[in-house]
């Protein structure tokens, strides 16, 4: 079946998400709309629509218009087998003690491995971006260095391969939470598919907004696998549930950035234990100073 996609650029998060709930009344109406930063410095987001039949040009016109974006760039999108071609390029990947792997690579998982089954048909999030990867490989430095664990949380969770990598190794439950349901929906499957079912309890929430969050600290350790603008937005509700002498592992942020993240947060009451890079991409371990 032949989709399309519909994509605009916008100023400012705001007005990004404002644009995104204008598409939901759209007839034929998306079967999916995405907002994304688009991490060069320039404060653009990136609006992107799904349809399974020909959109409405001359709406998105407008609505574009309205908003004050850039003409949406409608294309058409040829059927082909996503979950296949997925597979064939998602290797899988090695990171400290973790292998990441999906369901049609269980043959290759090493026997001095802690495995992490992502499948393909369910690809962010899986341990490919050096943002997970490099999360992946703090958490296991800190293991290491004689983490062992305590209340543990993972903010814009996406599939849960952090909240997985945690729930394996250590004994206690673990919170994983993100703002997109659909987010949610998939890391409970990826929860089931790995048999952490009573280790993880997986909901939708905004920062520490959820009951479940803001009662469930101080934590000891809190993932975060985001975006530069939310980690500062985070950072005094941070230094708020993190107990004193724990952690925090920060990542989705370019090497540029990281400078600027660890300023917010040592303002918040942290100090910077390592600055990991993979590639363009930073991951940050941080701990609570007393």
């Amino acid at each position: 079946m032949t989709t399309y996609a519909a994509l605009t650029t916008i100023a400012g998060e705001d007005p990004a998400y404002q644009l995104a709930e204008t598409l939901e009344g759209l007839v034929p109406e998306p079967t999916g709309i995405g907002v994304f930063e688009i991490e060069d410095g320039s404060g653009l987001w990136e609006v992107a629509a799904y349809f399974t039949q020909t959109p409405d040009a001359a709406a998105l016109a407008v609505f574009s218009a309205l908003h004050q974006a850039k003409p949406f760039n409608i294309s058409e999108i040829p059927d082909q087998d996503w979950v296949s071609k997925v597979q064939r390029e998602l290797a899988p990947v090695a990171a400290g003690r973790f292998f990441v792997y999906g369901s049609h690579d269980a043959d290759k998982v090493p026997m001095d491995k802690i495995p992490l089954l992502i499948d393909a048909a369910m690809a962010f999030g899986t341990g490919h971006h050096g943002t997970t990867k490099g999360c992946l490989e703090a958490f296991d430095a800190l293991m290491d260095l004689g983490f062992k664990g305590g209340r543990i949380l993972d903010i814009g969770c996406g599939t849960a391969v952090l909240a997985m990598a945690a729930a394996k190794v250590l004994p206690d439950m673990i919170l994983a939470s993100d703002i997109d349901p659909v987010a949610v929906e998939v890391a409970q499957a990826n929860v089931l598919s790995n048999n952490l079912r009573d280790r993880i309890n997986c909901l939708v929430a905004p920062g520490f907004e959820a009951p479940e969050l803001a009662n469930g600290g101080p934590y000891d350790l809190i993932f975060a696998n985001i975006l530069k603008g939310p980690l500062i937005g985070l950072a005094p509700d941070m230094g708020r549930h993190v107990s004193t002498g724990g952690y925090v592992i920060l990542s989705g942020i370019l090497n540029e950035q990281a400078d600027e993240v660890v300023s917010v947060y040592h303002q918040n009451g942290f100090e910077l234990i390592e600055n990991r890079s993979i590639v363009d991409w930073a991951t940050l371990v941080l701990a609570k100073k007393g």
